[in-house]
């Protein structure tokens, strides 16, 4: 490259502005965790489904921007991270580094500078697929911190009142009560829109619907194939997709989806399927709950299989092209989704509170839908169920549950919730919590 090339190229950098983003911004749980890792760390690394909000989110906080899928400079930058990536950093701190994966170098660029300049915040990271690994790329240990990022809870979105917190329930809470305004049909609507930013703000439901409706699309035919330059079947995607959603909060095996996808696609193997599977793992479509293994006091095998969930609930019900009529007319298919939709938030509820979740099954296959363990080892078991009918049932199968928990080794539960779709929040006289998914926050 020669030097008029360069200058001309950084000319283009030089004049680039930050975007002022109008649009009003709905704040986000993982803000204050944002916050936090700038302040102790020299760059964050924000990972993610796409179209979750990791953009908007880092815009909020930056100072200075380079958009690396920016159709105008794209390929000026990319050169550029082949000649002299430094001078992508250069700009107000933090500056965000948006699809950063474009240029790869630009990982240990980052490390570099962090080195270097021996600061912290220096820079933030957004990517919407597992970063690639390189025989170079350094860790980034100590210098890059990840943080995950997913779609918006209902507490985020204002569905949810938040007036019970996870966080208080866990320090002990007493005596509180409120009223859920969520119906059953708004909860059937929610799940099929999704915690999506931009389908969270359309007020015309076919539109919010027909936008999950395109993001799947990109994931079939584009996204799926584009991570590695590996062409995959689009139809196939969709089987697949579908198979999951049919089985969602299951654990359902990849030879019971192999058995479900077979029937249209005889060529199919159990190598292809793990393949599609991974492929859509690192793009942050699937995110299974992993089992919990805790020291009981009996001898009980614990099952290991991870249940089946995606990053949000809408992406079944899309896969399925099922609108709220559609589950309000199959309760059994609208309960495994509801189920999900809890998921999805307590996992971000949890992650907030530096927690994280499980579930739990052992081979008489007593199971808890739910387990929230704290980072200080203290835990809390949770029962999803839609409906009030079965809330007294699942309340004694919690409690029944910790018994068996082998407290000389582990601490005992902080609390047992049953997490519910119904109208009230409140404490059973047995101790046992009542939530509405409507009442929830971190």
């Amino acid at each position: 490259m020669t030097n008029t090339e360069v200058v001309c190229i950084l000319g283009v950098v030089a004049k680039e502005e930050v975007r002022m983003v109008n649009e009003k911004y709905l704040p986000r749980i993982v803000d204050e965790k944002l916050n936090l890792y700038l302040a102790t760390s020299g760059a964050v690394l924000i990972v993610g489904p796409k179209w979750c909000g990791k953009t908007r989110t880092a815009e909020e906080i930056s100072n200075s921007i380079l958009y690396m899928q920016d159709p105008d400079h794209s390929e000026t930058y990319k050169l550029l991270a082949k000649t002299k990536p430094s001078k992508l950093l250069e700009g107000e701190i933090p500056r965000l580094l948006d699809e950063w994966q474009v240029a790869p170098v630009l990982w240990n660029a980052v490390r570099f500078a962090v080195d270097k300049r021996r600061a912290r915040g220096q820079f933030i990271l957004t990517g919407s697929v597992v970063p690639p690994e390189a025989d170079d790329m350094h860790t980034g240990t100590g210098r890059i911190s990840r943080m995950t990022m997913r779609t918006m809870s209902l507490f985020e979105s204002g569905e949810s009142s938040g007036t019970i917190s996870l966080m208080e329930l866990f320090n002990g809470a007493e005596d509180l009560f409120d009223e859920n305004k969520l119906s059953i049909e708004r909860i059937a609507y929610i799940l099929t829109r999704g915690g999506w930013p931009e389908a969270v703000g359309e007020g015309n439901e076919k539109y919010a619907l027909q936008m999950v409706y395109n993001y799947l699309d990109s994931v079939a035919y584009q996204d799926i194939s584009k991570i590695d330059h590996v062409e995959r079947n689009p139809d196939r995607v969709y089987s697949l997709l579908r198979s999951i959603a049919r089985n969602v909060s299951t654990q359902a095996s990849t030879a019971t989806l192999l058995k479900d996808l077979k029937s249209n696609d005889e060529e199919l193997s159990d190598k292809t399927v793990n393949d599609y599977i991974n492929t859509l793992k690192k793009l942050y479509v699937i995110e299974d709950l992993p089992a919990w293994s805790p020291h009981l006091r009996s001898k009980r095998a614990i099952r290991t299989t991870a249940k089946r969930h995606f990053t949000d609930p809408s992406i079944a019900t899309a896969a399925l092209r099922a609108d709220k009529d559609k589950l309000l007319n199959d309760f059994e298919t609208f309960g495994f989704l509801f189920e999900s939709l809890c998921i999805r938030d307590l996992r971000i509820y949890a992650d907030s509170v530096d927690g994280s979740v499980y579930h739990y099954r052992d081979q008489l296959n007593h199971e808890v839908d739910a387990i929230i363990q704290l980072r200080d080892e203290r835990w809390a078991a949770i029962e999803i169920k839609m409906g009030a009918g079965e809330i007294e049932k699942a309340a004694e199968n919690l409690i029944n549950f910790s018994k068996n928990i082998d407290t000389e080794k582990m601490p005992a539960p902080s609390f047992l919730m049953v997490l519910t779709g119904t109208e009230y929040a409140f404490q059973m006289e047995t101790g046992v919590w009542v939530v509405p998914i409507g009442c929830l926050k971190d």
